[in-house]
């Protein structure tokens, strides 16, 4: 249903770091690099896009973005990988049930504080 979505940042190189380390768990990566705007994807289309904060625009809320994981295996690499970058846990890689009984998911917060998670809709 998403074309792409892009979120501020409010230290794009930092912020670029985290999700080179993450999305590489799930097969994205960089796909254009305009120095504060950068594209990350699957593929040749960016999805999903990091830029500065826009000045004087307030307040900047908590965004949440749930990123697509082929397997349950890359739920948990994902989550390790945010870690080890430093992520705060939200919630450790589990079912979640109330979602839908095959629902995988693990949440962390990215350095500006968004809710960030790797999700997989296929039971192991």
């Amino acid at each position: 249903m998403l074309d792409h979505l892009g979120i501020q940042c409010a230290d794009v190189p930092t912020a670029a770091k985290f999700y080179d380390t993450v999305l590489a768990t799930l097969g994205g990566g960089r796909i254009m690099d305009f120095g504060e705007y950068i594209g990350f994807g699957i593929g040749g289309k960016p999805d999903f896009w990091i830029g500065p904060v826009v000045p004087h625009v307030e307040p900047n809320r908590e965004l949440h973005v749930a990123f697509e994981a082929a397997d349950r295996a890359a739920v948990r690499a994902f989550f390790d990988a945010a870690v080890g970058a430093g992520a705060e846990v939200l919630h450790e890689p589990r079912e979640w049930p109330e979602y839908h009984p095959a629902y995988y998911g693990a949440f962390v917060r990215d350095p500006d504080g968004n809710n960030v998670e790797a999700v997989c809709h296929r039971p192991e």
